[in-house]
């Protein structure tokens, strides 16, 4: 997030594009309540009838797969009517002629048609944005999950620079982050081109100061894999080994079928988890883990606060810290991860390296965490980034971005969008199935089914039906509620008895590799009658947090 999480209770105008918050990120979702009973303007744009849509001043129901063809449109009407923040865009950016040729032909009737939405709506939302003094715009996954990810980011982006909302309290884009601690991952260098800080491997500083610091003669300086390359390595033998850990890729990886069909090929597998789950039966070799409640060290939200974890739980059986058991891997394998005692060993050595991160000391996250960039240990963190439009590289860069449509899109066989995500009730995959009382809650997956699509086809509350796509099918009960558009059926990937990741397309986008869970194509029919839905499951599923 370039800005804080308590900034959206101030907040005038928030833009919430692609994040069913009150089910993915409950706790923030309070912030915007807050908001909006102090009088905040709250838009929210999702194919999808959330439940946050009951807290919106304006609810627009886009087509799957449409984000970059809507915001193109609202910047050209921005613009159009002189609602552009002039003096930040000529002081503070570079590129926005390029933008604006190519959002000048993303007239209101051409942007209406691709992401059916009424024109009257694009003028109303266009004038809220450009008539604030300033707005937050938030996302999610459903932005980010497509294979035109990267473009929706830089989108979200383009729009808060034309309107001037960057480097401004309560305002900036704001992606909440899909799990716990996955900024914290990305900030000590879990990605494939990228040390510790996001400092470039392909840069020689940057190589030369980490070979220093670790005692080696040469790191290498190209990108590595990232997880779409690894699967289809594993398939083919490029790749003999895959450790995975934390991460029960054959419920979380789209078309689980090539999922398994990669671990089955590849020549030894490791993981390191918690619990036993779909993915541990492919192991050659499992550690047991840490739980968070049994770790010491960090987490990093999605402000870029650090925090303090403290294990209060003693770990059962032969349960090690990932940490000491990478350590102890590298030690059997010749090398040499350092002589790491403790979680506030590593932490120092990470601080050392980087720069961003300099100033947060174990001591000052005792009690309250810091949000980097606190370069120093008299620098108090930063709550917003850009500040006064300031950039990292300098000036903000506008990209002229043209939609794409999605790498698959209903047909005659095929005629249902199928868009994926999560249940207010479960984290992730398996973990909280080991909660009887969360299952009672919510101990099975349902399809969401509009009415109109259910009455033609025969379809009832609680029926069972059976969906399909090119990968796979999946057998389970329909919810029939107009929460989904015509057109558009809904279900999770929690659990592995009709998990929607049998049917999601393992379509890629080419930049972040980030997989397009959001649309792909399906068909499905009733198999059975089933016993409709009764009143408390309802009331369930559609709690407010």
């Amino acid at each position: 997030m370039t800005n804080s999480i308590k900034e959206l209770e101030d907040a005038k105008l928030i833009f919430v594009i692609g994040s069913n918050t009150t089910e993915a990120h409950p706790v923030i979702s309070y912030y915007i309540k807050r908001a909006v009973k102090r009088g905040a303007t709250l838009i929210v744009s999702d194919p999808r009838k959330i439940d946050l849509t009951k807290w919106a001043t304006m609810y627009v129901r886009i087509k799957p797969g449409t984000d970059v063809a809507y915001m193109n449109g609202l910047m050209r009407e921005i613009i159009a009517n002189n609602w552009h923040d002039k003096t930040f865009i000529e002081d503070h950016t570079e590129g926005f002629e390029e933008l604006k040729k190519v959002v000048d032909a993303y007239t209101l009737e051409r942007t209406s048609e691709m992401a059916g939405v009424p024109v009257e709506t694009l003028k109303k939302v266009a004038r809220l944005l450009g008539e604030a003094d300033v707005a937050s715009l938030v996302y999610t996954l459903g932005i980010t999950e497509h294979v035109c990810g990267v473009d929706n980011v830089k989108s979200t982006a383009n729009l808060q620079m034309v309107l001037g909302n960057m480097g401004k309290r309560s305002g900036g884009v704001n992606p909440l982050r899909g799990q716990n601690n996955v900024q914290g991952a990305c900030d000590m260098g879990a990605l494939p081109n990228v040390y510790p800080g996001y400092q470039q491997v392909t840069d020689p500083k940057s190589q030369e100061k980490f070979q220093k610091a670790w005692g080696v003669d040469k790191l290498d300086d190209k990108v590595g894999l990232m997880i779409p390359a690894m699967f289809d390595g594993a398939a083919d033998g490029s790749v003999k080994c895959l450790y995975i850990y934390g991460e029960n890729v054959v419920l979380t990886e789209p078309n689980m079928a090539h999922t398994k069909k990669c671990l089955e090929a590849c020549e030894f597998v490791v993981v390191g988890e918690i619990f036993h789950n779909e993915t541990t039966p492919y192991a050659d070799v499992i550690f047991p883990d840490y739980a968070w409640g049994e770790e010491e060290g960090t987490f990093t939200n999605s402000e870029r606060r650090l925090q303090r974890v403290r294990g209060p739980l003693k770990a059962p059986g032969e349960a090690k810290s990932h940490w000491w058991v990478l350590q102890e891997l590298a030690k059997r394998m010749g090398g040499n991860m350092g002589d790491w005692q403790s979680s506030h060993d590593i932490w120092e050595e990470i601080r050392s390296l980087t720069p961003s991160m300099a100033g947060i000391s174990w001591p000052r996250i005792e009690e309250v965490g810091l949000q980097w960039p606190c370069p120093t240990e008299e620098h108090p963190g930063t709550s917003f980034l850009h500040k006064d439009g300031n950039f990292t590289r300098g000036k903000g860069k506008f990209h002229a971005i043209e939609w794409r449509a999605p790498a698959e899109i209903p047909d005659e066989e095929y005629p249902f969008y199928l868009s994926t995500g999560r249940r207010l009730w479960h984290y992730h995959t398996i973990q909280t199935q080991h909660s009887e009382k969360v299952t009672d809650l919510c101990g099975e997956e349902w399809m969401e089914v509009h009415p109109d699509d259910a009455a033609r086809l025969g379809i009832n509350n609680g029926d069972w039906v059976r969906a399909w796509s090119r990968r796979g099918e999946i057998t389970l009960r329909a919810w029939v509620t107009e929460r989904s558009a015509v057109g558009v059926c809904w279900c999770s990937f929690h659990f592995a008895a009709a998990c929607g990741n049998v049917l999601t397309n393992n379509a890629f986008d080419p930049i972040s590799q980030t997989a397009e869970y959001k649309v792909c194509a399906i068909n499905i029919e009733k198999v059975k009658d089933g016993e409709p839905m009764g009143s408390n499951q309802v009331a369930r599923r559609q709690a407010r947090p």
